[in-house]
This record gives structure tokens, C-alpha cells and sequence, in this order.
């Protein structure tokens, strides 16, 4: 029979959300077990891009595992972000983090970034990393929550869903059910050899008129190697009935923007896929005696995809919101509901926009107009960067006004 282990909060999965929650929680008098499925190193499959987001992330945990994290290697520098139009223009912004200068983006893998993150909460007093346990079973009683895994038993006060786009905290106890308008699907490679990589390490963003409202990227890595994949959102998977292995395939073959550049470029790895929750609505986030952070949440940016800022953002708020709920003995859903409303208050109206951004997709011809005045125009070029950082510019994008001002003013 399996002995029952008691914690004040069980986090379930290692990933950057939950090392975050786990490393804010460090010396708060808390007992804290993270349990993880797999053993570290393990992949994550991800496009691997970390904007600048993740950087201030770091700093606002602290500045010990921020410059810990800048020292780390490998990784490659990213620079700006390289867009290609349906027409198959391209168009080039710089990446710009006025907090931090020297750190605009990087690409990292997720096997390495994973792991850096684990390696800080290892040595933690009140933390204990348990690896290579799945959880099978999940039962909340009225005074505590019940975990089973593959190997032990656990009791908790709180139990916190950090356990990704499967996340089986969700599925037991929230039943946040996917929704394909809300979802996409993706696909990765490593690839080496990969040519027309841009030497200061812009990563590619190609969005052609046969995978919008997606997009297929080149996110350059050390050594001559590459992230490559495709995403598309799931509506449109199943409404078009897209193969996304054949048309990833076919579009590094047969694609006059790429073919060539992967006439000689080397497969690393089988084609891996893996799907992406959206936050492009809003759905419970907590309930009675549990949290969800990360993709758990829900909380990938709709437009880009990306995922890893607004993980370590939820992990933070997460941290604080569980050191209240012991400090005054509340882990009901009404109080957990604080947590809900921080994170749309701090998340939502940026997760909005880019869902109007991503409807924007489905006009190919607005797409090409954009890039067309970028390109004749510094000014619209400066606007743009501007954007990719201020989600209050970030909103004119999706104003008709933008762009009657565009076609008469510049």
C-alpha cells in the first residue's frame, strides 16, 4: 500500500510556471512538492523563442536568477522579428526592451531552458522535486486534496495545475474542455543547415495564404541549427481538413519562399506535434482548493503563440495569492477567484487584442498592405516596433482608422 505524503501545496508539472511558483515560494514556511512526469533533461515541444517579456519575468523574480539565466549557454541572441506577407514580402522589426538593453529575445531550446529553470528550485529547503511520477487520480475532500501517482500518494491543503495543455488538474477538477475556435495545433522540427538565416538572429515569421489564420516560423539556434514549425488554428484544421504533417512537408519543399533554403538543410528529429490552449477567452482559472497556471490556464498569446512570458507571469501571481490563502486559512473558490481576477487584469487586455490581430489574418490583402507602407515608410517602421511592446499602440492595429491613416497620410 502506498504511504500518503503531506504538503501544504503539491505543484504538478516542472514546467516554467511551476518552477516559478515553487521558486517564489522558497523560505515562505511552506512545505512544497513539485512533481514532475518525466526526468530532466526532458524536451518540451515549443517553437523555443523567448521574447522579451521572459527577460523583465526574470528580473521581477529576482535578479540572482535573471543574471543566472543570462549567463547561460547555449542560446542564441534574437535581435527582431522577420514577418513574410501572403504576397511573400518580408519586413523587418527590431526587438527593442527599454529595462534591459542587452537582452532584447533569445531562442533557447526547451530541453535547456527546462532545465535551467528545475536546476533553481533543486537546492530550496522547503522544496522537495519529485521526478518521474505521473499523477493518475486526483479526489478534493472538504479539508484537503488526495493526489495519485504512478509510485506514491499525496494530501494537500492546495494543489496547483501547472501541468500544461493536457493538464490533468484541469481535466479532474475544472473540465476547461477544448474549444478548436481557442486552440491551435502545431508541429516542430530541429533542422541544421538551414540557409538565408538572418546573422543577428531574427527569427521568421511567415504567415502565406494557405495556412491563415497560422503561421510557420524559423527561429534560428546555435550551431547552424534551426526551430522550425507551423501552427494553425484548430477550426481551421478540422474545417479544411489540413494534414498539418503534409502541408508543413510540403511547404519546406514546394514553398518559393523556402524550398530552396532547405534544399540541403538536415532533419535532427521525426516531426513532433503538440497543441497550443489559447487565451483568447476567458475560462475559470481556480476553484475549491486549486490554481491553474500556464498553458493549464490557458493564458497563450493568440496572435504569436507565445506562451513562456505570460507562464512565469501566472507562477508569480500564483506564489502570492498562495501565501495569502494561508495566511488567513481560505482555499475555497470564492477566494481563489482573487487569483482569476489578477491574472485578466494583468493579461486580458493584451490576450484581446491579439485575438482581433489574429482575425486580421483572415484579410491576407490588409497583411500586404501593412508591409508595403512599412517598407517605403521609417515612420510606420518605428510605429510598428513600438507595437510589438506597448499594448495600447498594439490596439490601433485593429482600428480601420490605422489604416485609412496609412493610405492617405504617410
Amino acid at each position: 500500500m502506498k504511504k500518503s505524503r503531506l504538503f501544504d501545496v503539491v505543484i504538478v508539472g516542472a514546467g516554467p510556471s511551476g518552477c516559478t511558483c515553487a521558486y517564489q515560494l522558497a523560505e515562505s514556511g511552506l512545505s512544497v512538492a513539485v512533481i514532475e512526469k518525466d526526468v530532466f533533461p526532458r524536451d518540451k515541444v515549443c517553437g523555443d523563442a523567448l521574447s522579451a517579456d521572459v527577460i523583465n519575468q526574470f528580473y521581477r523574480m529576482d535578479n540572482t536568477i535573471a543574471e543566472a539565466f543570462l549567463k547561460r549557454n547555449p542560446k542564441k541572441v534574437s535581435n527582431g522579428v522577420r514577418f513574410f506577407a501572403p504576397n511573400y514580402k518580408s519586413l523587418d522589426i527590431p526587438f527593442t526592451n527599454p529595462k534591459h538593453k542587452d537582452a532584447a529575445g533569445f531562442v533557447m531550446k526547451r530541453l535547456d531552458f527546462d532545465s535551467f529553470f528545475a536546476e533553481q528550485i533543486k537546492g530550496l529547503s522547503n522544496i522537495e522535486f519529485i521526478e518521474n511520477q505521473k499523477v493518475k487520480a486526483i479526489d478534493t475532500k472538504e479539508d484537503s486534496v488526495f493526489i495519485e501517482t504512478s509510485l506514491s500518494t499525496f494530501q494537500t491543503k492546495l494543489i496547483i495545475g501547472a501541468d500544461g495543455a493536457n493538464s490533468i488538474v484541469n481535466r479532474k477538477l475544472n473540465n476547461n474542455k477544448l474549444n478548436k475556435k481557442h486552440h491551435s495545433g502545431g508541429l516542430r522540427q530541429y533542422f541544421e543547415n538551414v540557409t538565408g538565416l538572418d546573422d543577428t538572429g531574427f527569427i521568421e515569421l511567415h504567415f502565406y495564404k494557405e495556412i491563415l489564420p497560422g503561421y510557420f516560423w524559423v527561429f534560428p539556434l546555435p550551431g547552424n541549427k534551426a526551430n522550425v514549425g507551423l501552427g494553425i488554428l484548430s477550426s481551421e484544421i478540422s474545417k479544411q481538413n489540413i494534414n498539418l504533417k503534409e502541408k508543413f512537408t510540403h511547404l519546406i519543399n514546394n514553398h518559393p519562399n523556402l524550398k530552396d533554403r532547405f534544399k540541403k538543410a538536415k532533419p535532427l528529429e521525426t516531426i513532433k506535434g503538440f497543441g497550443l490552449p489559447l487565451g483568447s477567452k476567458k475560462k475559470p482559472l481556480s476553484g475549491n482548493r486549486f490554481l491553474l497556471l500556464g498553458d493549464a490556464a490557458n493564458l497563450i498569446d493568440p496572435f504569436t503563440g507565445e506562451g513562456i512570458g505570460n507562464a512565469i507571469r501566472s507562477g508569480r501571481f500564483a506564489a502570492t495569492h498562495i501565501k495569502e490563502a494561508f495566511k488567513t486559512n481560505r482555499f475555497d473558490a470564492d477566494f481563489n477567484k482573487k487569483y482569476d481576477i489578477k491574472i485578466y487584469q494583468a493579461m486580458w487586455n493584451e490576450l484581446r487584442v491579439s485575438k482581433s490581430l489574429q482575425n486580421l489574418l483572415k484579410y491576407p490583402w490588409l497583411f500586404n498592405f501593412l508591409v508595403k507602407k512599412a517598407n517605403k515608410n521609417k515612420s510606420v517602421q518605428l510605429l510598428l516596433t513600438s507595437m510589438l511592446d506597448d499594448v495600447d499602440l498594439k490596439k490601433e492595429l485593429v482600428k480601420p482608422s490605422f489604416y485609412v491613416k496609412l493610405l492617405f497620410n504617410f
